[in-house]
């Protein structure tokens, strides 16, 4: 058996493939998920059910009760003193939160407190319930000083951390001056809150060493670079390190740093001699993870008396650890959104000692996006404009802040379509003028708009003389439905029936993938598959002496000419292997590439208590290809509620005596519910983007949160007049603004 290598890199819009032929008409129909009768009958292992039948220890972190300070002196006797208890890790190696995804590797604590709830020691023991019990024994004396815990009130220390992924200024023109000389203005500032990732699935992690070689179980997001991030925080070679996550219980960005629970566990194995396993707490995982960070986005708008925007400014101050410089890329797509020549989008961070801040679901739009599209609407109605024509006046004909052409761009069809679809047209003009009884009634609307940044992948592909397809990499699922859209690509171009193709994921020794994250996950990940399927074929054509545009392969089966021949048969008791590696090209840097959305949202408020119950909420998005019409709809639902919970209950409240994170269980911390959640309805149109990725598609999980937020709130202004710019839209800052003879009204 020999393995090939199969790659492309994309510098030019790929024409037509076998997804568009589609012979076996698989690809982007709505399959039922691969690994789904595993999770339902609880077969599939999360990271805390392996080794169950293995002798292993159980770990329990101990945790900072200040902010900000030194530790002087950890006390361990009593603990040690205790029953079932094997040792207390105190190790200079143990970091002080999660990594952050870009980071090589956690930041060490070194005697530092930084944020309320840092990991400082592990209790082991022979039970999950003794090294709980043990770890209140630790006794722990600090040195305390100073510290930071309140954003808004450091916001004038607020300064530019380095450039990353986003550039922390982006201007063109003259913004100022543009904005002064606007025939309107609009100047207004918004504030969200921090809050909490609360994937369904605690952060956990078992560690095992045979040797000096370290096996851990995880629910990482990004296998292939936590290897690094894990090895480094240990001081061990990478190549000493596996990592297997094939079963990931939600992310949402939570998981794409390695975690101290990770390492901890692998210090604590290597010390004891034994497998230990650690699992978070909810509470734990609420303050010792990472955060969504607090924003104060300040917007600015200038336009003419007709709507056309010549001025459009965005500053955002976002904060984080000392140290830690990811900042929450709140402007991310205000820079191509909307036109004007005069622009200035800026992002900032104050140092706090908060909890770290890092990547989650959709980190900038899905923020950013509230302020914005919240302004759009403020905005239009300054101008006398319907806020979707003041949209569309301002949608510009290439990215108006470098020029580049939009690879594909179906924004005014989305809203088009959801105007229609939604009943628009009826919307009442005037606020507060619709009602039920005691319910106010109003409809909003917001875009959405999400970049799509396809990474470099690897995954390999086995055709066995079976006729039998096994794709492998280590690409993760957190949810997602990675596992059924890589055997939907690998059935359609190799002609087989789903059920004959396999799919392993998780495992670090597998080919790299960039992993779930950024909406970047199938489309790469996916592109490699295609691209190694693709060298089978060529591999089947050698064989069959035909070029492979003159195949067709179906049912197992190669159609060439007037001949047809089984896989069976032509593979003759040998396989065909192909490491099939994607890499964007030119076509990355030389076209703006995003996915578009239109959120319309029907809200109910209540004129005597405030309270807002979402009626209806329809997403209409333009992705490219949809590679799996069931687990897309499943992902939008997914960011449809999220938006819900981000307009109207979702907030981590930080004490600013100490930075605990007060509301750190699923009790407090307000998600959304089934009663919180109406009917939701999605549409996907048909788009294909040749320039995105051999497959034509583009990311669609972080799109459907992406405004959703600004649609609820805008519904609720249209509903009773009050507007609101500190989320949540908590019922208490309704009422205080609900206008007197709105309520009066209602009362009739």
């Amino acid at each position: 058996m020999m393995d090939t290598t199969h790659s492309f890199k994309q510098d030019e819009p790929i024409g037509e493939t076998r997804l568009d032929r589609a012979v076996q008409n698989v690809i982007g129909k709505g399959v039922d998920r691969f690994e789904g009768p595993l999770k339902v009958s609880g077969r599939a292992p999360y990271a805390y059910e392996n080794l169950p039948g293995e002798k292993v220890a159980y770990g329990y972190m101990v945790l900072s009760t200040i902010g900000s300070g030194k530790v002087k002196r950890i006390d361990t006797m009593r603990a040690r003193s205790s029953a079932g208890v094997l040792t207390v890790v105190v190790d200079k190696r143990s970091p002080r939160a999660a990594a952050d995804p870009n980071d090589p590797a956690p930041k060490p604590a070194a005697g530092e407190v930084t944020h309320y709830g840092q990991p400082l020691c592990l209790v082991v023991a022979e039970s999950f319930e003794a090294a709980r019990d043990a770890a209140k024994l630790v006794d722990i004396e600090y040195e305390t000083s100073e510290g930071r815990y309140d954003p808004v009130a450091l916001q004038g220390e607020a300064h530019y951390p380095p450039d990353g992924a986003t550039p922390t200024k982006s201007e063109k023109g003259d913004f100022e001056a543009a904005f002064r000389k606007a025939d309107v203005t609009l100047d207004a500032t918004y504030t969200t809150p921090s809050q909490s990732h609360s994937a369904m699935e605690p952060h956990a992690a078992v560690a095992h060493w045979d040797g000096d070689k370290l096996k851990l179980y995880g629910c990482y997001q990004l296998v292939s670079t936590n290897v690094g991030q894990l090895a480094k925080a240990l001081g061990i070679s990478k190549s000493k390190v596996e990592i297997v996550a094939p079963y990931i219980g939600g992310g949402f960005g939570g998981k794409l740093g390695i975690g101290p629970e990770s390492v901890f566990a692998a210090m604590a194995a290597q010390e004891t001699g034994r497998p230990v396993k650690i699992a978070l707490t909810r509470q734990q995982v609420f303050q010792t993870t990472s955060r969504r960070s607090d924003t104060i986005q300040r917007i600015r708008l200038g336009t003419t008396k007709d709507g056309v925007i010549t001025a459009i400014g965005h500053d955002t101050i976002a904060s984080n650890t000392p140290g830690d410089e990811f900042f929450e890329p709140a402007g991310i797509s205000t820079v191509f959104l909307y036109g004007g020549e005069n622009r200035l989008i800026t992002h900032k961070k104050t140092d706090v000692n908060i909890l770290l801040s890092s990547s989650m679901r959709a980190p900038g739009e899905a923020v950013g996006m509230l302020a914005l599209e919240n302004a759009m609407d403020e905005m239009a109605e300054k101008l006398g404009l319907d806020p979707i024509e003041f949209r569309k006046r301002n949608e510009p004909d290439v990215d108006p802040q470098d020029g580049l052409p939009f690879s594909s761009r179906k924004l005014v069809e989305c809203m088009d379509e959801g105007a229609k679809r939604f009943g628009w047209d009826k919307r009442a003009t005037q606020p507060g003028t619709r009602r039920e009884g005691e319910w106010l009634i109003g409809i909003g609307m917001s875009t959405a708009s999400r970049k799509n940044m396809v990474q470099q992948s690897s995954a390999r592909v086995t055709l066995s003389p079976e006729g039998t397809a096994l794709v492998e990499t280590n690409m993760t699922d957190i949810g997602t439905g990675t596992y059924t859209i890589l055997q939907q690509i690998a059935a359609e171009v190799l002609g087989l029936q789903l059920e004959k193709v396999s799919v392993k994921l998780g495992h670090s020794g597998d080919p790299d993938a960039p992993g779930s994250g950024g909406s970047w996950g199938a489309n790469s990940s996916g592109s490699s598959v295609f691209v190694a399927c693709e060298g089978i074929v060529e591999a089947i054509a050698k064989k069959l002496k035909v070029k492979p545009d003159e195949l067709t392969l179906k049912d197992g089966t190669a159609i060439a000419g007037n001949r047809q021949t089984s896989f069976v048969d032509i593979l003759a008791g040998e396989p065909i292997v192909v490491t099939g590696t994607f890499k964007p090209g030119k076509t990355s840097t030389n076209t703006h590439q995003a996915s578009y959305g239109a959120h319309f949202c029907e809200v109910a408020v209540n004129a005597y208590t405030g309270e807002t119950r979402v009626r209806r909420l329809l997403t209409v998005a333009a992705a490219g290809r949809i590679l799996n019409e069931k687990t897309a709809r499943s992902q939008c639902f997914g960011g449809q509620i999220f938006g819900i919970g981000t307009a109207l209950t979702e907030e981590l409240v930080v004490d600013k005596r100490s930075g605990l994170m007060v509301n750190h269980d699923l009790a407090e911390y307000h998600l959304p519910v089934n009663a919180d959640v109406p009917q939701l309805e999605v549409v996907m149109l048909e788009e294909r983007d040749h320039a995105a990725s051999p497959l034509a598609g583009k990311g669609i999980g972080e799109l459907a949160i992406s405004g959703v937020g600004a649609a609820v709130t805008n519904a609720i202004y249209n509903a009773c007049g009050v507007r609101v710019r500190d989320y949540p839209m908590t019922l208490d800052k309704v009422l205080r603004g609900m206008p007197r003879a709105s309520v009066a009204q209602a009362a009739e």
